[in-house]
């Protein structure tokens, strides 16, 4: 049986604010975004105390802002892949999984498109070399209907995962960005390598973020084609008032 889990979006504010009412919610995990005030290295004390004194899963989502796995800007793709693999180590206590951003094409990736996919391959590679000391599976996350973005489609994504070989590397599902391209029975029909979810909504042209349900994803019909998955479904929300709005609805579907 999966188990429903929180992440907010709202990475400027101090999580502790809300965390411990979580579980009082009826939430059984609590991803933390690596980014802002979420920062790992600034919070782990607290994740600690989380992941001692509550009865929260832990997982957690690698940073990703003014960082790309796929640059071909060799500092920057390292400078990525090291605070990667930093996220890794602050959480190996606490996680089985780590997300990871697929990157995105820099106008001269966009030339060179091979090269683009050659980083990527090779980043991942030693992310999951990495993650593997420590047991942990990283989620290759699905991306929303922008040109720039890889693995906005099933076929991309897996097609990373398969190049990459690596044991460790599954997809994590974003429900909501698989809206915007129109996909989501493609990511169906490959659920065997979904290992981890993300779900919210939209209205199928860009990345609200709306609560699930208030856009325009048959819940059903994702949940019906998920039928006997036991992982973690995590639910992104802009509060936790969204976010137990999204439970809820979730529960009744």
């Amino acid at each position: 049986m999966s188990k429903i889990g929180f992440s907010s979006l709202l990475v400027t504010s101090d999580p502790f604010e809300w965390v411990w009412k979580l579980e009082d919610i009826g939430f059984e995990v609590w991803e933390v975004v690596d980014e802002g005030e979420h920062r790992i290295e600034e919070i782990r004390d607290g994740i600690k105390e989380v992941y001692e004194t509550t009865n929260l899963e832990i997982t957690s989502h690698a940073p990703f802002s003014d960082l790309n796995i796929a640059s071909v800007n060799y500092p920057i793709w390292s400078e990525t892949i090291r605070q990667i693999k930093r996220c890794i180590d602050l959480m190996s206590e606490f996680v089985e999984v780590v997300t990871v951003h697929p990157g995105a094409l820099s106008p001269l990736g966009m030339q060179i498109p091979d090269k683009v996919r050659e980083q990527v391959i090779a980043g991942f590679r030693e992310i999951c070399d990495h993650a593997s000391q420590y047991g942990i599976t990283i989620g290759l996350e699905n991306m929303i209907e922008i040109e720039m973005l890889l693995a906005r489609t099933p076929e991309e994504a897996l097609g990373i995962v398969e190049n990459v070989g690596r044991d460790n590397l599954t997809i994590t599902w974003d429900v909501g960005h698989s809206n915007t391209t129109g996909t989501i029975d493609g990511f169906l029909a490959v659920r065997d390598w979904i290992k981890h979810i993300h779900i919210h909504d939209n209205q199928g042209r860009r990345d609200e973020h709306l609560p699930v349900g208030a856009g325009t994803i048959d819940w059903k019909h994702v949940m019906n084609g998920l039928e006997g998955y036991n992982g973690r479904m995590i639910i992104e929300a802009r509060t936790l008032q969204d976010g137990e709005e999204g439970l809820r609805y979730i529960e009744r579907v």
